[in-house]
C-alpha cells in the first residue's frame, strides 16, 4: 500500500499554514475558501460543496474533493492581459 496521497495537494504546503489533511473542519474549509464558518454552513445547507462528510453532528470535508471542485470553479484568464 502507497502512502503516497490520491491527490496532488493532499500533504502539500496549504493556505491554512501546513499540509492539508484528509478530512477538514468546518473553520479550515472556510479558511481555505476564503469565507467564514456561517457561510459554509449555509453552502452544507444548500447542498453547494462537495465532499461532505458527517460523523453524527460533525461536519467535515474530504480535501481533494474541495480542493478539486475550487479548481473547477476557477475562471480563466483574460485573453491578452499580463502582471
Amino acid at each position: 500500500m502507497s502512502s503516497r496521497p490520491d491527490h496532488p495537494h493532499v500533504g502539500h504546503q496549504g493556505p491554512l499554514g501546513g499540509a492539508l489533511p484528509l478530512l477538514l473542519t468546518v473553520p479550515e474549509a472556510a479558511e481555505l475558501l476564503r469565507t467564514t464558518p456561517l457561510a459554509v454552513y449555509a453552502m452544507v445547507a444548500r447542498g453547494q460543496l462537495p465532499g461532505v462528510t458527517r460523523l453524527g453532528r460533525r461536519v467535515l470535508f474530504r480535501s481533494a474533493d474541495l480542493l478539486d471542485w475550487l479548481d473547477q470553479k476557477r475562471a480563466p484568464s483574460p485573453q491578452g492581459e499580463r502582471r
